[in-house]
């Protein structure tokens, strides 16, 4: 049977998906910062602050912000499947498996909780 890749179920078409859209998001944000600097040479923490207080720079930062989460979810969650394994970690894998997994929720989460916080108090 054939899914929709934009479905919300779980999938190596969708997951592949997020992870290529994911990396253009980032690289256009990465980009734009490049082209500020090579076109401001001169600016100084005054002109950075400002350009972050607009509201469409916090937007287009929220939006890279969650899509580099979902990127790194999605390398931290392969990562666990393809190579915590049971003939790597032996009869344990799971449990081993599971508490990576769950550390790496965790620590996005606070990123992104984080990240949400300084974009917005700007």
């Amino acid at each position: 049977m054939v899914t929709s890749v934009t479905s919300f179920g779980r999938s190596g078409l969708s997951d592949w998906l997020i992870q290529r859209v994911s990396a253009v998001v980032v690289l256009l944000y990465v980009l734009c910062h490049v082209a500020i600097i090579l076109n401001r040479p001169d600016m100084d923490y005054i002109s950075w602050r400002a350009l972050f207080a607009d509201t469409y720079m916090k937007i287009f930062s929220l939006i890279t912000l969650v899509a580099l989460c979902a990127h790194a979810w999605i390398g931290m969650w392969t990562v666990a499947t393809d190579y915590l394994t049971t003939r790597m970690l032996g009869a344990r894998a799971t449990f081993w498996r599971l508490l990576f997994l769950v550390i790496c929720i965790a620590a996005l989460l606070v990123y992104l909780i984080w990240g949400i916080m300084i974009l917005w108090s700007v």
